[in-house]
């Protein structure tokens, strides 16, 4: 990764390589002048609507966060003004797998999409991008109690335990979602995407921890409320980048629940406006509840239930035995006995072990290729647990260099074997490697012969705590499937290149004070040759009508955009707000 931008930004320049793969390069010169003028009427519609309901810091956020109501935000600019506050910010292609985007946010730093929605999804898009990313999410960044919520949402979310049916989930939505955005998509394909998400979505089965995470996720970071019930103000990104529902949502249909563990029972639906929505007292209160729902996770827990979320996961899971050795891989089997308590684990392929984080020498997934096991519990008649042992108690109970020995434990697993080498760290014995080896159950079963080689045995009374993904992912670089599903990128004809250069001519007005008579012309174009275009005209309106100058021109341009407000149902809404701001100028609210 020689050539990655860390835009001089101490948390971007911290990011592994497992992330660092889905980051893509902004490309500033792509956004179009209309892209421009649509990032503009969003943020104009946002500040002229959000001054009265967003939670306090947004407008002044937005400027800490290094946005600007005039153009899309630059990556550069926005990094050394979150640097700042100790966050950073990066471009990536669309959706990225949960888990990812969880880490990102423990580490500090912004997911931004790359694109911006088309002028045709103005006012809610499908598909994440720029606007939701960075006029959602940066401006409330400057918060301290928030922002330490979302580090903290992040680190907990990435260990979170997904189900298979998760990732195909998360794959169905994507493919949906670039479909929506792609301007040459069919409909026929779209029209299946929906059923195959249809299909997935109904038959999830349980929901699975990051399931039930990305609930807390979207009724607090994307769709939370703050304040009292009776007067809340927006808080959530979701809400703050949708010029629709953030005045739809204060209206008395949309049901206002205090915000509580119980949350998690209500899924969403991101097609559609929500019918209820949470608020929370304090931002505190998002930690409290998080951390009562961290208590019930596979990570803290531990036991038989969670090496089972391992198992319905069928990805990479990382547990981790009561004496601190990590074991990573898939987790195919586990032995149970007549009480629920764990006897042994097993993983399938690849496979790792880990102290704290840091794989051990020799024991990456080459060396266990083809997986590991290992009996959980304690010898039989014991007074401590193995790991506890002093050397004197190895020895009396038979462990000793090159010795033979018969370990028999609780669950009436033996190993009947050679030692050859015993690992100890922090007074804890953590592995002992055997030669010679047969691992059988009571039943006579045989789970390891001598003519295997080497048996590592990993040593723990206990499993106390399961997580997603490796131990150390750096070494067992688990550089994660990148969705093959990429973002369609738009080829411009020439009429609407052409459409491009007016509305670059309209900014260059408005940005130099010169050139007002252009302005006629430009709108003798648009009414002739782009009669589908309203922004344009909005743009025009506004500058003759602040300037105070070509009072015919006003006029026809306002007749002209009634018109079409009344006869386009698809462009009433947004031509009539555009016209709400020009009226009502946004420059009062900032004070330019």
């Amino acid at each position: 990764m020689s050539h990655f931008n860390d835009f001089n930004n101490a948390q971007v320049a911290k990011l592994p390589n497992h992330l660092k793969q889905f980051i893509v390069a902004q490309n500033y010169e792509k956004y179009t002048p209309i892209d421009q003028a649509v990032w503009r009427y969003v943020m104009r519609q946002n500040y002229s609507y959000l001054k009265n309901v967003a939670y306090y810091p947004y407008i002044k956020g937005l400027q800490r966060a290094g946005l600007s109501i005039e153009y899309i935000p630059d990556l550069q600019t926005m990094n050394d003004n979150l640097g700042k506050i100790g966050w950073g910010a990066v471009t990536v292609d669309g959706f990225i797998p949960p888990a990812a985007f969880m880490e990102y946010q423990a580490y500090r730093v912004l997911v931004i999409a790359a694109d911006i929605r088309q002028i045709n999804h103005i006012e809610y898009t499908p598909a994440p991008d720029i606007i939701h990313e960075s006029a959602g999410h940066a401006p409330i960044i400057a918060d301290t109690d928030y922002n330490n919520y979302l580090s903290y949402f992040g680190s907990i979310g990435a260990k979170a335990m997904f189900s298979a049916n998760d990732f195909e989930l998360y794959e169905a939505i994507r493919k949906l979602s670039i479909l929506k955005e792609a301007s040459d998509a069919d409909d026929a394909q779209i029209a299946k995407a929906e059923r195959e998400l249809k299909f997935i979505s109904e038959n999830m089965g349980e929901p699975s921890e990051m399931a039930l995470l990305g609930r807390l996720h979207w009724w607090t970071v994307e769709y939370g409320l703050i304040g009292t019930l009776e007067n809340p103000k927006i808080y959530g990104a979701g809400l703050l980048s949708s010029i629709g529902e953030s005045a739809s949502c204060m209206q008395k249909e949309v049901k206002k629940l205090w915000y509580t563990i119980d949350t998690i029972n209500y899924q969403y639906d991101i097609t559609k406006t929500q019918p209820q929505l949470f608020v929370t007292p304090t931002f505190q209160n998002l930690i409290d509840v998080l951390e009562s729902f961290a208590d019930t996770m596979a990570f803290r827990r531990g036991g038989t239930e969670s090496i089972m979320k391992a198992i319905a996961c069928k990805n990479i899971a990382t547990a981790v035995y009561s004496s601190g050795l990590q074991i990573s891989g898939v987790f195919t089997d586990v032995g149970v006995d007549a009480n629920d308590e764990l006897t042994f684990i097993k993983t399938t392929g690849p496979s790792a072990l880990a102290l704290n984080g840091k794989q051990l020498k020799n024991h990456g997934k080459d060396y266990h290729a083809d997986g590991f096991s290992s009996p959980v519990g304690r010898l039989k008649n014991s007074l401590k647990p193995l790991e506890d042992y002093n050397d004197n108690e190895l020895k009396a109970a038979g462990i000793e260099l090159n010795k033979q020995v018969l370990l028999v434990f609780e669950s009436g697993i033996s190993i009947d074997a050679l030692t050859q080498k015993i690992l100890k760290t922090d007074d804890k014995v953590i592995l002992i490697t055997f030669t010679n080896c047969t691992v059988s159950e009571s039943n006579g079963n045989i789970l390891f012969k001598p003519e295997w080689g080497n048996y590592d045995m990993a040593v723990g009374a206990k499993i106390v705590s399961v997580f997603n993904g490796a131990a150390d992912k750096e070494a067992f670089e688990i550089i994660a499937p990148i969705s093959i599903e990429k973002t369609h990128k738009v080829v411009y004809d020439d009429k609407t290149i052409k459409l491009h250069e007016l509305y670059k001519q309209v900014r260059a007005v408005r940005e130099t004070n010169m050139g007002f008579e252009k302005l006629s012309n430009i709108f003798g174009q648009l009414k002739t040759q782009y009669r589908q275009d309203w922004l344009c005209a909005l743009e025009l309106l506004e500058l003759v009508f602040h300037k105070k100058i070509f009072h015919q021109l006003e006029k026809e341009i306002l007749v002209y955009l009634e018109i079409k407000a009344g006869k386009e149902p698809e462009h009433t809404k947004l031509i009539l707000d555009g016209l709400h701001v020009i009226k009502n100028p946004v420059s009062q609210l900032i004070g330019d």
